[in-house]
């Protein structure tokens, strides 16, 4: 009761469409599909708004078949990751962002034609950290009643790794 129902939200690079007229820029960031599968797995526990996951091991086998309400992680991954020759893609992992949050914003910025200074290079690692993000309710969404994000589920953000 109170959970949402089985829709599917699928957007990928092949429905970038008419917007490629532009040249858009987009920044995508994957993440190793065990990190996602815990990520996404929780992050379904606590949102009101999907279908409730099941047990992990359920879960994981949904996950695995690509479905869960967004689509196949695999499918999606792949297609940016084929469509960032064609397109202005810049193509990030995210260990690589947790390893190296510094270069990886420079390679953000030069891929934005901006080279950043000091002071707001540093700004910004700061700024977007875990540890800042998890306490800016603008990042966090604690502000959003638990008929939305129920947060004693599980915290939408919660460690980070």
């Amino acid at each position: 009761p109170g959970r949402g129902g089985g829709w599917r939200l699928k957007w990928g690079p092949g429905r970038l469409g008419s917007l490629c007229v532009l040249s858009p820029q987009a920044i995508y960031v994957a993440r190793n599909p065990k990190d996602n599968a815990v990520s996404y797995f929780h992050f379904q526990q606590m949102n009101q708004g999907l279908p409730a996951p099941g047990s992990w091991d359920q879960y994981l086998e949904t996950f695995l078949a690509g479905e869960v309400p967004w689509g196949s992680w695999f499918d999606h991954v792949r297609a940016w990751w084929d469509a960032r020759d064609k397109h202005r893609i810049l193509y990030l992992f995210y260990e690589d962002i947790k390893k190296d949050p510094r270069g990886e914003i420079q390679k953000v910025g030069r891929f934005l034609g901006r080279e950043l200074p000091e002071p707001v290079l540093e700004s910004i690692v700061e700024h977007t950290s875990f540890e800042s993000m998890r306490g800016n309710p603008m990042t966090n969404y604690s502000t959003l009643p638990p008929f939305i994000f129920d947060q004693a589920v599980s915290p939408f953000m919660r460690k980070g790794g």
